[in-house]
């Protein structure tokens, strides 16, 4: 039998996740987008939010407890990104969404010497950032996908073997999240020349102060102000073998098993439509026009209702891609997480314009979020893969 109710704990969860969200992360983000300061660094603002939230179990939740982790599920990994993403989607993707699935991702396929060496933070109370590092300024990051096995294709950043090191050189787009202010990156990087990228795609990790990796100034983008991203310069970067992840060219293998990155995203997403829906609900019930409150108005009680009905499909789809990452991870990897992270942004996008829509002239205005919620809505659309190639990828396992 199919159960969608949650139990005691993971509402407690989600209480504690909302509280969280309204009394800390929310001023926080209103003095960030309130600021006209270019010169601003939103992580001076963030990391005490970042620290906070791990001390809450929010980074390490999918863990086992052997690493310090609450060894919960992908749905009360949800519960919480979806409190999160109401409050500011752009802090619960790049800061919690992203260490919490790559400190799993490094439980899952990590040796015992990494695992102990990159998640002993956890136990010590000192949570580490973490940044993934894939796009190239000149590489289209779909070429991750491509079918066609020229070695031409893909990305151009190469580790050379030099006996026990790595050699690491080239550069990463300026949309590398949390490129920096991180302490730690997964970085991905050819290791031949000869094969295609599904065969010569590589994975390293790599500690913020290792010589040679480099950063360009911050990036700024239409939405997403609370966030951190950049160019990343790999010069002559010396590793040890010991920081590769898994071995040669199963970089994109080891990708398929972490669903949780765009379900992660799918529920941070999930937030964002919700707090614009609950937005414009509120404004609607309050402003009158023609002598009532234009609730009442059947042009704006429709658009309403659908933000509520999208909303609510969205969340469905999100926790149905959750049950499956625990149950079918392969699924859940190949269509569940994608389906769930295309169909929440794209009611992200429609919920935001919706309420832009039904505040009317005030929807414009900074005083009001609705501009803030379409813009960062938007960034979703290519947010870890674009809406496009995700359905193309769909294609493969209809």
């Amino acid at each position: 039998m199919i159960d969608l109710n949650l139990t005691p704990e993971q509402l407690q969860l989600q209480k504690k996740a909302r509280e969280f969200a309204e009394s800390v992360i929310k001023p926080i983000v209103e003095k960030i987008d309130g600021s006209n300061n270019t010169n601003l660094s939103p992580w001076d603002f963030c990391q005490d939010i970042f620290r906070s939230g791990a001390k809450l179990g929010f980074t390490s939740l999918l863990l086992p407890p052997e690493y310090g982790g609450m060894a919960g599920k992908c749905i009360d990994f949800v519960l919480v990104q979806e409190e999160l993403g109401a409050a500011d989607v752009s802090i619960a993707c790049s800061y919690f969404n992203l260490t919490g699935a790559m400190s799993l991702f490094i439980a899952r396929v990590g040796t015992d010497e990494q695992k102990k060496r990159i998640l002993s933070n956890i136990t010590s109370g000192e949570p580490l950032l973490f940044s993934a590092a894939e796009s190239e300024p000149n590489v289209a990051t779909s070429d991750m996908f491509c079918p066609i096995r020229d070695p031409q294709i893909g990305m151009k950043t190469f580790a050379r073997r030099d006996d026990n090191e790595y050699v690491l050189n080239g550069s990463k787009s300026c949309l590398v999240t949390n490129a920096g202010i991180a302490d730690g990156y997964f970085i991905l990087a050819r290791t031949s020349k000869e094969k295609p990228l599904p065969e010569s795609m590589s994975m390293f990790y790599l500690p913020a102060d290792t010589e040679g990796l480099n950063f360009g100034k911050r990036t700024e983008m239409i939405g997403w102000k609370a966030s951190h991203h950049a160019e990343l310069y790999l010069n002559d970067v010396r590793v040890s073998k010991e920081n590769l992840i898994g071995v040669e060219g199963q970089a994109g293998q080891l990708l398929m098993l972490l669903p949780e990155v765009a379900i992660g995203l799918a529920a941070s997403y999930l937030g964002l439509a919700r707090a614009a829906y609950e937005y414009a609900l509120n404004y609607a019930k309050g402003r009158v026009s023609w002598g009532r409150p234009i609730i009442e108005h059947q042009a704006v009680a429709l658009k309403l209702a659908d933000m509520m009905v999208n909303t609510q499909a969205a969340r469905l789809m999100v926790w149905d891609a959750a049950v499956a990452a625990d149950t079918n991870p392969q699924l859940a990897a190949t269509v569940k997480a994608p389906t769930a992270k295309t169909f929440a942004v794209d009611v992200a996008i429609k919920n935001a314009q919706t309420a832009v829509e039904i505040l009317g002239g005030y929807g414009v205005l900074q005083e009001h979020p609705t501009g803030k919620f379409l813009a960062d809505a938007w960034i979703g659309y290519s947010c870890d893969f674009t809406k496009d190639i995700l359905r193309l990828g769909l294609v493969n396992f209809m």
